[in-house]
């Protein structure tokens, strides 16, 4: 199980991710055109545990190439050349949506342009 993983849902998968090289347990990752988490270390051989479905806290960043607030329900997409690859760029891959958390009353729960760990439903 991912450090970071708020509810799991499925079983994983040992694949070889396309994107990041080396990826580490509770990293976002992606396999082909699917974004999921790492719920391990990628091994000797090359093989890494990875979840494409449930609810993680994953490092946002509010923008569409421009500033950008996420709120709870937006769509967010994973773009291998940012940093961090979520954010709700539409020219990535779509990685599921933005959860509110539990006591969540209102507002962004990222600011234009700023960068959060907010959680994310994975919709693979």
């Amino acid at each position: 199980m991912a450090k970071n993983e708020v509810f799991k849902q499925g079983a994983d998968l040992s694949v070889t991710c396309s994107h990041p090289t080396s990826p580490v347990s509770g990293d976002p990752v992606r396999y082909g055109e699917l974004v999921g988490v790492a719920t391990t270390t990628e091994d000797a051989n090359g093989k890494t545990s990875v979840t494409f479905q449930g609810v993680h806290l994953l490092s946002v960043k509010g923008t569409t190439g421009s500033d950008s607030a996420v709120a709870p329900g937006d769509k967010l997409y994973y773009v291998d050349a940012n940093d961090p690859p979520i954010s709700k760029t539409s020219s990535g891959r779509f990685v599921g949506h933005a959860v509110e958390p539990a006591g969540y009353t209102s507002g962004n729960l990222i600011a234009a342009g700023a960068t959060g760990t907010i959680r994310v439903r994975l919709s693979n």
